[in-house]
């Protein structure tokens, strides 16, 4: 009789495995649907309030882009049924929000075709989703990159290189972080740099978290690393502070850092490497702004905004005056999609592009965003620290926590929290590059969380 229960048990949860993937991709598709809706509702409403009209070929391009989201999501169906169902859905809403308030400026700035920034983000959204379907097609296997984790390494130091090669760097840039693909094409290689260097400190910290984790000194409750481990933090230190020196990008050299740490602490469990690296971020602060002169005049713009005797309100303090004042217009409610003046601030499509949204849709509105951020980043952590594999585990969580970083920096940048870095606000600037490259982590997440859900589970007991 119990040899007959425990063969009946064994069945029905074979049944609900079954049925749990084809539950996973109807929840993603019906959020994948909403999402699209949504988008679509905020271009009308940006050409409403904006022109007073309807103008159906932006809304026939956007439903061109909801077709290449529904394209992954039936993709996914096939090669990555087990993949999360939120991660797709957010992705596309952010993308989606970010090119209706781009038009927004466009419509404002009297930009049209290949002039405006929301015709060359359409494009780029298109190149980055058949990215991330390729990548979710080809990568059927995440643990392969972990073979080619010095591979990864080495890209990724060349990619953040490329803007000295001669011939290559746009020589008229604040910073040396772009390239030139000809014509009026631009690339910032940094960004795919980024991924390149998650793999490899996974693939790194796999291999070496024994040493890593070995008994130190006990100080003040804390054990303490021993002084030969300490060389790897003080390398990613040190190319850290060569970005923000040489290539004067304060934003990807603290990205990069910030990941490293992160992904050290998931690797060891150990908080003194947290505490080292914000004491190395504390020291590298300290001599940047004695050295460089740019990242002094940050800090000033940041301590002393609204004093002219410190910044020149006409000129250093006129684009963060301008985003603190578009935030204040849009209030609490905003003014509503195109009936605030968000063209007002310099680089409102880009680099200011939260004060642009806050003018509009206020501050629900913004709550709103950062919550889908915040949902994002949980289900990019949960995916890491669901799954067995150590690699997966520290590749996910790491990409998971540079969306996050990359949020604080520029959130926190705009709003004075913290002084502004040169960074996108991840899916919703204007910016080809790096939208290739954060639907590439989307693609490997998607993978990540497939492998996780479908691989056996030790049960003990």
């Amino acid at each position: 009789m119990s040899t007959d229960v425990t063969a009946d048990t064994s069945v029905i949860k074979a049944l609900k495995r079954l049925r749990m993937p084809q539950t996973q991709r109807n929840r993603e598709f019906w959020l994948l649907l909403f999402a699209c809706a949504l988008s679509g509702a905020a271009l009308t409403l940006v050409q409403l309030g904006a022109l007073g009209r309807i103008d159906p070929m932006i809304l026939f391009i956007g439903g061109g882009l909801a077709v290449l989201a529904f394209a992954l999501h039936f993709v996914l169906r096939f090669v990555a049924r087990d993949a999360d169902s939120f991660v797709l859905p957010i992705a596309t809403l952010l993308t989606g929000l970010g090119i209706a308030m781009i038009y927004r400026i466009d419509l404002a700035k009297d930009l049209t075709g290949w002039n405006a920034y929301s015709t060359k983000q359409l494009a780029w959204t298109a190149i980055s989703l058949i990215g991330a379907i390729t990548a979710v097609i080809l990568l059927r296997n995440y643990r392969i990159l972990f073979r080619y984790t010095y591979v990864f390494g080495l890209t990724g130091i060349v990619l953040l290189l490329l803007p000295f090669v001669p011939g290559l760097r746009i020589p008229d840039a604040n910073a040396a972080v772009w390239v030139s693909l000809g014509g009026n094409f631009a690339f910032q290689p940094g960004e795919l740099a980024k991924i390149c260097l998650a793999i490899f400190f996974a693939g790194y910290l796999v291999r070496t978290r024994e040493s890593l984790t070995s008994v130190g000194t006990r100080f003040l409750g804390i054990t303490w690393p021993r002084m030969r481990e300490l060389g790897p933090v003080l390398v990613v230190w040190g190319i850290s502070l060569g970005i923000i020196v040489f290539q004067r990008d304060l934003g990807t050299g603290t990205l990069i850092f910030g990941m490293f740490v992160a992904m050290l602490y998931v690797a060891t469990g150990k908080t003194s490497w947290v505490l080292i690296g914000l004491a190395l971020v504390a020291a590298g602060v300290a001599l940047a702004t004695q050295i460089l002169s740019y990242v002094r005049g940050r800090f000033i713009n940041w301590l002393f905004l609204f004093d002219p005797n410190q910044v020149d309100p006409e000129n250093a303090g006129y684009q963060p005056m301008q985003g603190l004042f578009g935030l204040a217009h849009g209030g609490l409610m905003g003014t509503g999609w195109g009936q605030g003046r968000p063209e007002v601030t310099p680089l409102a499509h880009s680099d200011y592009i939260i004060t642009s949204l806050g003018e509009e849709i206020g501050l629900i509105g913004l709550f709103a965003i950062l919550v889908l951020y915040m949902v994002f980043v949980s289900r990019g952590m949960r995916i890491g620290l669901t799954g067995q594999d150590d690699f997966g585990k520290l590749l996910s969580t790491g990409l998971a926590f540079t969306i996050a970083l990359q949020v604080f920096i520029m959130v926190g940048g705009v709003t004075r929290v913290i002084p502004l870095t040169g960074l996108t606000t991840p899916f919703l600037a204007a910016g080809g590059s790096s939208l290739v490259a954060n639907w590439l982590i989307v693609a490997v997440l998607l993978r990540i969380s497939d492998a996780v859900r479908s691989q056996p589970r030790v049960v003990i007991g």
